[in-house]
C-alpha cells in the first residue's frame, strides 16, 4: 500500500517566519528536555513521546502515531490533553511515527526543528531517524537530533558548530564521498579534504574555541557533537 504524505487543512497551516518546532519521539526522554520546550512554537508528540509530554503537563500542538506503545487509558489521556490528535494504523502506515511528526512539523511551517526521543535501544529506529535529517536539509530547514549525550546535524555546505556542553565533534559521511571539507576552530583542522563512507577519519575532534566552522563543497556529512 502506498500511503500519501499527510496534508494539513488550510486553517492549520502557519505562515510565520522562523517557527521553531520540537518533536518528542518514543525513545530516550530525559526530564531536562521539558525546559527546552519553553522556546518552541510547535510541540509534536510522536506515540509514547506524546505521553511523556502530557504526563509532564505539556499540551502538544499535535499528538500522532499508531500508539502501539501505550495502553487505551494512556491513549485517552493523550487525546484529552492535546490540541489535536491523529491516529495511524500500525500495519498500513508507511512511515515511522518520527517521520510522520517531522512531515507535520514541516507542513506547519517550521524553519528550525529539534527532535528528542529519536535515539534509544532500537538501533534501526535511531539510524532511520538520523537519515531523516536529509529531508529537512533539502527543504532548507535547520534540524538537529538531541539526546543526553549527543547532538546530530547534517550539512552539505556550511555550518557553525558551538561547543556548548560537548567534548567531541565527529564528521560522518552520509554520501559515498564528501569533498572539499574545510574545518576551522578545531584541534584537527581540515583543508580541502575528502571523507568517504566506511572510514573513521573524522571521529573525535575537539574544539579550540567555543565555536568552529565546517564548509563542504559536495556531498552530505553528519556532524555529531558528543560527550561521555
Amino acid at each position: 500500500m502506498v500511503q500519501q504524505k499527510p496534508q494539513l487543512s488550510q486553517e492549520n497551516k502557519e505562515i510565520v517566519q522562523e517557527l521553531h518546532a520540537v518533536i518528542v519521539a518514543g525513545g530516550e526522554q530525559p526530564a531536562w528536555i521539558i525546559n527546552e520546550l519553553q522556546t518552541a512554537d510547535i510541540i509534536i508528540g510522536a506515540d509514547r513521546g506524546a505521553l511523556f509530554l502530557v504526563g509532564n503537563g505539556i499540551k502538544p500542538t499535535l499528538s500522532l502515531g499508531d500508539f502501539d506503545s501505550v495502553n487505551e487509558h494512556e491513549k485517552q489521556f493523550i487525546k484529552e490533553n492535546s490540541n489535536r490528535m491523529l491516529g495511524f494504523d500500525e500495519i498500513d502506515k508507511d512511515y515511522t511515527d518520527t517521520e510522520l511528526a517531522l512531515q507535520y512539523a514541516m507542513q506547519y511551517g517550521a524553519k528550525t526543528i529539534t527532535i528528542y526521543g529519536a535515539t534509544g535501544t532500537r538501533l534501526d529506529h535511531t539510524l532511520a531517524s538520523i537519515h531523516l535529517l536529509r529531508q529537512t536539509y533539502e527543504a532548507g530547514i535547520r534540524t538537529k537530533i538531541v539526546d543526553e549525550h549527543n547532538s546530530i546535524q547534517l550539512t552539505g555546505d556550511y555550518l557553525e558548530i558551538s561547543k556548548e556542553r560537548y567534548t567531541y565533534m565527529s564528521l560522518i559521511p552520509l554520501s559515498m564521498s564528501v569533498t572539499g571539507i574545510f574545518l576551522e576552530g578545531f584541534v584537527y583542522p581540515l583543508t580541502d579534504a575528502t571523507l568517504t563512507i566506511g572510514q573513521s577519519l573524522g571521529v573525535s575532534n575537539r574544539w579550540e574555541a567555543e565555536c568552529g566552522t565546517i564548509k563542504v563543497k559536495s556531498g552530505l556529512i553528519l556532524i555529531i557533537c558528543s560527550r561521555d
